[in-house]
């Protein structure tokens, strides 16, 4: 099947949805969505503020088509690197590692992502945040089955059930996330995966 090549009207109207998602983005992750007016999005993107509101009806209508588009992205590459890799040991650094990397690579991405998942203060209407909570959940199931399958060569002791371990490194992962967010200097996210995953595979106990 042949792709649609798009004219050029087509291709600039993406350039300015575009424009206008990534000015809105970097707004709302410095003010907060209570913060930000459509006016000042319009300026930030370089548009009219007639032209801002032919893409988005408004603003709570532009701040869901980010949350759910970058849910996506995220969903998509992590769901990737969860497949790549010999074994379940190399799966789970491939989850560590790649989480990192997304979101330290985009601040403006992880400050919305923790506003969604931990509850910040401009989270704003019920069910808003369900698409990106649906994709964390299906990251979820795919680490659980991970742990489970290497709970069943004997390369893991079952000390939780897989899906309890699967939240487990996810959230250390948060964890080790929020900490570099607040002061990347002092607390930079491992390079080695296997610095967050021993605390989960090895524990305290000698």
């Amino acid at each position: 099947m042949l792709k649609k090549t798009l004219s050029r009207r087509e291709r600039e109207k993406l350039r300015q949805r575009r424009d206008m998602l990534a000015a809105s983005l970097e707004l709302f992750s410095e003010k907060g969505y209570h913060n930000v007016s459509m006016q000042e999005i319009a300026e930030r993107a370089e548009f009219a503020l007639g032209t801002l509101y032919k893409f988005f009806k408004n603003k709570e209508d532009l701040y869901k088509t980010i949350i759910a588009e970058q849910a996506d992205r995220f969903h998509e590459v992590l769901t990737n690197a969860m497949e790549e890799g010999d074994d379940e040991i190399e799966k789970l650094r491939n989850f560590v590692r790649t989480k990192g990397t997304m979101f330290i690579n985009d601040v403006s991405v992880v400050r919305l992502y923790f506003a969604e998942t931990q509850g910040a203060s401009f989270n704003i209407k019920a069910g808003l945040d369900k698409q990106i909570l649906e994709n964390i959940e299906q990251d979820l199931q795919q680490l659980a089955r991970i742990f489970e399958s290497g709970i069943e060569k004997k390369r893991f002791r079952k000390i939780a059930e897989p899906y309890y371990l699967a939240v487990s490194l996810n959230s250390l992962t948060d964890a080790f996330l929020l900490l570099w967010l607040e002061a990347p200097e002092r607390h930079p996210y491992p390079e080695n995966p296997d610095v967050i995953l021993d605390i989960l595979c090895k524990g305290l106990l000698e």
